[in-house]
């Protein structure tokens, strides 16, 4: 297949590609730079993958394009995350590059991988070499991390295959419109991100990218920017039914993409009272963005669910014996061609089908309602974060002899979480734990509140119970 970026500059040179909000881009001028930055990165010559540090730009895409016409899969790192945790998901990814904006240039200098700015890689001498211009499907195109049962984050791998799939089975349920444009609130490093950037480029639409959400500018984009798409989470959602008050989005407005966990019923009611076109989605890192979505026409209808699979997707609902009934909840265990062939440097599942560790259920029509991310997951702003992962740093620090760590509802954010740890040192405050985990997690991770017990619940093989900590 000939390169993506090829052909669309090819077919549609002077359509806008990435519009911000000072300046924008043509796909034949994004072609271009990020042809050239290709050339530039080649006077590099990495030992490894190329991992990309940065918020939302035309640089940052530059930056990845780039990197596709030298085949180098990118490993995407998420900005919120601490020093040691980039650096764990550099070693775990193989990372022997790190292309940054100049925000967070000096921070990854102390990192024990060599780090570029996108600003000095397009001051290098452009090399003559030769660009990729044909993509092999089944290579990696990218990769991003997503923690597993256990807490430890994976480097989900994501082929050309994968992508394109995801977007042709997106246009065919949500159809693709002349006048679409998709607004980019979400952090490209994050799949929801990412997804919008290869659609606009297969699809030939432009997107609208911010470099973070806000919820005035976000407003602002949709009532007089043409915006047709947004994808949003639950908190980012509400913000916007607040910033919109009594006014209502334009006709032109087509919907809110709303992922990233289940979304609470209140919010729903409250776009529904609005007018406001709020259709769910269910996906995962491992599926490239959506795997089942709701359609406009039966949004209204079909509140609170997910919507049913793509069109090249299969889903189906398990329990520990057999496929579960319409109505009866399950494990949801997905496949199609979206599905990653796997986590990088872990040994593939022989097994077809992904199984997702997520709870869900079709109704008797076949449309799918998530009941639970996992069972440990804690979501907090459309951030996925996992017990083990904050438990295993509590366990580090001197004093603390058990640690457990759960979701705390919460009106801003979905979801908060909370730690209730053992201690054997009378000295020690929830403030000097705070401060521990500070430095060691990012701070969306960083629990909220801490309870001091004489003991956790623990079954009969001193396996510790979650569901029971309060």
């Amino acid at each position: 297949m000939e390169h993506w970026l090829n052909k669309r500059a090819a077919l549609s040179p002077n359509q806008i590609a990435i519009e911000m909000e000072d300046h924008s881009v043509t796909f034949l001028q994004l072609q271009q730079k990020s042809q050239q930055f290709a050339r530039q990165l080649d006077n590099l010559k990495p030992n490894g993958h190329i991992a990309i540090l940065s918020d939302n730009s035309i640089d940052m895409a530059v930056a990845f394009w780039g990197c596709t016409y030298l085949q180098t899969p990118v490993v995407f790192l998420n900005t919120r995350l601490s020093r040691s945790e980039w650096q764990q998901q550099c070693n775990d990814a193989d990372v022997g590059l790190i292309l940054t904006s100049s925000h967070y240039l000096e921070k990854a200098k102390h990192l024990n991988v060599s780090v570029e700015s996108f600003l000095k890689v397009k001051k290098l001498t452009v090399n003559e070499v030769p660009l990729l211009d044909e993509i092999d499907a089944e290579k990696v195109c990218s990769m991003m991390f997503t923690s597993g049962t256990t807490g430890r984050a994976k480097a989900v791998q994501q082929t050309f295959h994968n992508h394109w799939s995801s977007a042709v089975a997106s246009s065919l349920n949500l159809g693709l419109l002349p006048e679409d444009k998709w607004l980019v609130c979400l952090p490209l490093f994050h799949i929801g991100g990412l997804s919008i950037l290869i659609k606009s480029v297969i699809y030939g639409m432009p997107v609208y990218l911010l470099e973070k959400f806000d919820a005035d500018k976000v407003h602002q984009a949709i009532m007089k920017s043409a915006v047709t798409l947004i994808s949003v989470v639950a908190v980012t959602c509400s913000r916007l039914l607040e910033r919109l008050g009594s006014e209502r989005y334009p006709d032109s407005f087509r919907c809110m993409l709303l992922g990233g966990g289940p979304a609470p019923k209140p919010l729903l009611e409250q776009a529904k009272a609005k007018q406001t076109p709020v259709v769910q989605t269910y996906g995962m890192t491992e599926t490239c963005s959506q795997i089942a979505t709701l359609n406009e026409k039966d949004a209204l209808r079909k509140l609170g669910s997910a919507g049913k699979p793509l069109f090249t997707a299969t889903l189906k609902i398990v329990d520990e014996k057999e496929e579960c009934n319409p109505n009866q909840i399950g494990e949801i265990l997905a496949k199609g061609p979206m599905v990653s062939p796997g986590y990088y440097q872990h040994k593939k599942q022989s097994n077809e089908w992904l199984r997702t560790g997520d709870l869900g259920y079709f109704d008797e029509e076949g449309f799918l309602y998530v009941v639970d991310r996992r069972s440990d997951l804690i979501i907090s702003g459309g951030e996925n974060i996992y017990p083990a992962e904050i438990e295993e740093v509590l366990l580090m620090m001197d004093g603390i002899v058990e640690a457990g760590v759960t979701a705390e509802e919460d009106k801003q954010w979905g979801q908060v979480p909370v730690a209730y740890i053992v201690k054997n040192d009378k000295q020690l405050t929830t403030d000097r734990i705070k401060d521990y985990c500070k430095d060691r997690l990012a701070n969306f991770k960083v629990p909220k509140q801490i309870h001091f017990r004489d003991q956790l619940p623990r079954n009969a093989t001193n396996k510790l119970q979650r569901h029971k900590l309060k």
